[in-house]
């Protein structure tokens, strides 16, 4: 599995069009069509997560583990969803746009899991498919919570709506990838 990477100058211009579309977005403002010359940035290769927060708290957080995009497209796209169909909490307000800060979260290409003892809880994401159900959790989730590799994958399942010990199970499909997190500064 290949990890994510982006020059620092890619990193930014992600960061700063994320925060251009969130305010545009909030303010109601038309959407542009993005002229994005940057070559990582038009890679085809990396889903995204938009993680938005007001101090601590998030604020809405939504991504794709399957790119159908460009990255910048996808970045895009996350944002506006993160801003306003994050059904755990309240569309972004205008008056809380100076408050928010933006994470960008970029998935390497999944890797079907073979053996799921050998994933790393807090370097590895983990994406948990078994007939209609699925559940993604990223790396960083695993880090906050301190939690160990079994209650990692227990997790997954439970956000997946499959019993914790679903991974066990032959029928459950489960994928992994590693992320490169952009953090907005300020």
């Amino acid at each position: 599995m290949a990890d994510v990477y982006l020059p620092v100058e890619s990193q930014q211009k992600l960061i700063d069009l994320s925060r251009q579309t969130l305010n545009n977005f909030v303010r109601r403002i038309e959407r542009q069509p993005a002229h994005i010359h940057d070559s990582y940035l038009q890679s085809p290769d990396y889903g995204a997560f938009v993680s938005l927060f007001n101090k601590e708290e998030l604020r809405g957080c939504i991504g794709s583990c399957v790119p159908e995009a460009p990255l910048f497209e996808t970045v895009i796209e996350m944002t506006e969803a993160a801003a306003s169909q994050d059904d755990r909490v309240q569309p972004i307000a205008k008056s809380e746009l100076a408050a928010v800060r933006i994470d960008i979260t970029i998935l390497s290409p999944m890797a079907a899991v073979r053996d799921p003892l050998s994933l790393e809880a807090g370097k590895h994401g983990l994406y948990v498919a078994r007939d209609d159900r699925r559940g993604v959790l990223l790396p960083q989730v695993a880090a906050r919570y301190r939690w160990d590799l079994k209650t990692f994958l227990e997790q997954t399942c439970l956000k997946a709506g499959l019993p914790k010990s679903a991974w066990h199970d032959p029928d459950t499909q489960l994928w992994s990838f590693t992320v490169l997190i952009i953090e907005e500064s300020g």
